[in-house]
């Protein structure tokens, strides 16, 4: 029996459950007047039962009127919220705080992802099995055939590569944005990031508080013809790795301060050759200078690691915090 037949027969098992628990399908929307319409349908013919929220993102054409015209016409439940912040955390923050279900399924308005294997997403958080479910483009490798910039699909091996050797992972698509989460994790995810650094976020936020999370590969295609991303290689790609040295510094404080130590120890101990041969040699120092800045860099060297370890303390407490948290 194929992976695809097992994955059938368990939705059908599970339409009982779908029917007594409240999905709510999340759609980040900002000038997808193109698509957006599609999108919605695509749900609906799959979940016509679940919420769909549509978070108009301070989009400049059509596609918050198309929304409220296609929710209509298909007498969907659901609604256009608008959020005026522009950043997809932004619009994410604004949908978990403002809706209430039992699960989310969060996806892109941009016909990227298939519609059709929701149910696989949401199977495993309904069955209490996973808390955050992700739609893995990587391995059945329609994202790199499909996706038309290299840089992108390097910066995603990078990041990858980066968040599974920090945090002992395995995770294949660390940036996807098609994922399903129940509510514990939803309601207990403090957003702190504005913009397509959400899904990292997401994912980091899920390995530091020991969440469970299952990944489950899908199709993936490009966007249709006149749409166009709004991301930026550059300037998205930089935010990524901004946030994963914030993430480091607020989670992994010890490593982080830790290398910080080292590297300031070592520009110290080279700083200081110069002072440790003057000694040797004629017993008086000449580079006053120099013996002032290894001194300098020493000290702070001392300092980085205190506070490492001052950190790690506090992170560890509030992880402990976290899950007692999540006890009551």
């Amino acid at each position: 029996m194929s992976l695809r037949q097992i994955f059938l027969i368990r939705r059908n098992q599970i339409n009982l459950k779908e029917a007594l628990r409240e999905v709510a399908i999340i759609l980040p929307a900002y000038n997808e007047e193109l698509t957006i319409a599609a999108t919605i349908n695509a749900f609906f013919e799959q979940l016509p039962q679940a919420y769909i929220i549509v978070i108009n993102n301070n989009s400049s054409d059509a596609t918050a009127e198309i929304a409220r015209t296609t929710l209509k016409n298909l007498n969907a439940r659901g609604k256009v919220i608008d959020e005026v912040r522009q950043g997809k955390g932004y619009a994410v923050r604004r949908a978990f705080a403002d809706v209430h279900a039992d699960v989310y399924v969060m996806a892109d308005a941009d016909l990227t992802y298939p519609a059709e294997r929701v149910h696989e997403l949401i199977s495993p958080v309904l069955e209490g099995t996973a808390d955050m479910v992700v739609g893995d483009r990587q391995s059945l490798g329609h994202y790199k055939n499909e996706n038309k910039r290299p840089l992108h699909n390097f910066g995603n091996w990078l990041v990858s590569k980066l968040i599974n050797k920090l945090f002992s992972a395995k995770l294949v698509d660390i940036m996807s944005g098609y994922r399903a989460f129940n509510r514990q994790f939803v309601k207990t995810y403090s957003i702190l990031v504005a913009g397509f650094q959400i899904e990292t976020d997401m994912s980091l936020h899920a390995l530091d508080k020991r969440f469970r999370i299952l990944e489950i590969p899908v199709e993936y295609k490009d966007r249709p013809a006149g749409s166009f991303s709004k991301l930026n290689t550059f300037g998205d790609g930089a935010k990524v790795l901004l946030t994963i040295v914030k993430i480091l510094r607020f989670y992994r404080p010890l490593l982080f301060f830790g290398w910080a130590a080292l590297l300031f120890g070592m520009l110290g101990l080279l700083a200081a050759v110069p002072v440790f041969s003057d000694w040797i040699q004629y017993r008086f120092i000449y580079h006053v200078p120099l013996a002032v800045l290894a001194t300098a860099l020493e000290l702070v060297a001392v300092m980085s690691l205190a506070v490492g370890l001052i950190l790690d303390a506090i992170s560890y407490q509030a992880k402990m915090d976290f899950e007692r948290h999540l006890l009551r």
